[in-house]
């Protein structure tokens, strides 16, 4: 497949290739040791053992991650340079994890409430800081990579920081196991923070071409006129939004996996990172291969898939999952997750002009966070009356209807038909 480089990303592209994956390598390692549905949710069943209040824990990360990123979309597209705003930004999503680890440390002497509190701010802080990352850095690699190599790139680099995590991961548990005390916890969280260091300085030598999305001479429409007129107007785009929002309710019943194999199962803790280990595997061999699957084939497909694996994950959740079982309940969310995040990211730079891209971009994760605040709220809300398998059913079913709005409602943009091979 020949790809269509301008000059800058021509010369620039095994740069920033190699580099990117050195960022997500490590960024991925330091989120092994703190991640958002394992160590963190049993970090804090150490102060509740309340169902709501855990499912809150990647709800608020991916909120947001969300909710910032449409107001963000003017300043961004009138950015000639890119880089320096995502360079400060992301200290917003690194700095609470340190946080974390002093919470922790502390945390006999702080009581079991206050550190309950403090470590939902912090938690709140980290998820508002990827968001304000998030639509400047998607747009920054829209601006060094091709739209036909952004799937394998995502997925390339989402490969990078699975395969870390999973290391990580699995040495927290470690950790934890030997020490299941709240020193333990702050140790993870405290080498999380060193290694989104070295993150950091990976991300500070991307080469970015120094253009603006949009010219600012230019008035740009007021921001929910614009709004309004894009998803009236772009169908697809609206169709696409709606399954962003759906698959949220689908991969409800993730975030209660390991805290119901723990408690109900009998799983112990080492063994409870084995399976996210397992998880993050699986997406570190997904990633790359759906991500050149939908460069070559389509995304939309490619998303599909995702939801009948998110489908079949919840539906063996259901029905009473075993030690056997649960390697793949977590094989199939892998693949779930990793359509969602990595397909779903290279599918949304798809839609609408350039210089429109950071609004549109904006509109499909800033929309979408209603769904992503309602759907573990009422996982968590379904389980506390009914149990998690409740939970895990409900998930699968709307998975399936997801599946059903992408394949019936949505009609893939003429650039993301797949070039002959």
């Amino acid at each position: 497949m020949s790809y269509r480089f301008n000059s800058e990303q021509q010369l620039n592209f095994k740069h920033n290739f190699i580099i990117s994956m050195f960022d997500g390598g490590f960024f991925g390692f330091g989120m092994g040791f703190a991640t958002f549905n394992t160590i963190i949710p049993l970090f804090v069943s150490q102060m509740t053992s309340s169902p709501l209040l855990i499912g809150l824990i990647p709800s608020i990360h991916n909120v947001g991650w969300q909710v910032p990123q449409l107001f963000l979309a003017k300043r961004i597209s009138q950015q000639k340079h890119l880089k320096p705003l995502v360079l400060l930004m992301t200290t917003q999503e690194r700095l609470p994890f340190l946080g974390l680890a002093a919470l922790a440390w502390f945390m006999p002497a702080i009581g079991a409430t206050w550190t309950l509190v403090l470590t939902f701010l912090l938690l709140i802080w980290q998820g508002l800081g990827s968001g304000i990352t998030a639509n400047a850095w998607q747009n920054m690699i829209g601006k060094v990579f091709p739209a036909e190599t952004r799937a394998t790139f995502f997925g390339s680099q989402s490969a990078a920081a699975n395969l870390t995590s999973s290391i990580g991961s699995v040495l927290a548990g470690l950790i934890l196991e030997m020490n299941p005390s709240n020193t333990g916890y702050a140790g993870c969280f405290l080498i999380c923070i060193l290694l989104m260091g070295a993150s950091w300085i990976f991300l500070s030598t991307t080469r970015e071409p120094l253009y603006a999305l949009a010219d600012p001479s230019i008035e740009q429409p007021e921001l929910w006129s614009n709004v309004r007129q894009i998803l009236h107007n772009d169908r697809p785009f609206f169709g696409f939004l709606l399954s962003r929002m759906l698959f949220q309710f689908g991969m409800m019943g993730f975030s209660f996996y390991t805290v119901y194999a723990v408690d109900i199962i009998h799983m112990d803790v080492a063994t409870a990172g084995v399976m996210t280990g397992i998880l993050l595997f699986t997406q570190v061999i997904a990633n790359p291969i759906l991500g050149w699957i939908a460069d070559h084939w389509n995304h939309k497909s490619v998303l599909e898939i995702g939801t009948v694996a998110s489908a079949l994950s919840g539906g063996l959740a259901w029905l009473s999952p075993n030690m056997t079982t649960f390697p793949i309940i977590m094989i199939l969310e892998g693949i779930a997750v990793t359509t969602f995040w990595t397909i779903g990211l290279a599918y949304s730079l798809c839609f609408g002009p350039e210089h429109a891209r950071p609004t549109y971009v904006g509109i499909v994760n800033t929309l979408s966070a209603p769904a992503a605040i309602i759907a573990p709220l009422l996982g968590g809300w379904l389980a506390e009356i009914s149990g998690y398998p409740v939970t895990f059913l409900a998930s699968a079913i709307a998975s399936l209807i997801t599946g059903l709005v992408l394949h019936f409602f949505i009609t893939t943009p003429a650039k993301n038909k797949r070039m002959a091979i």
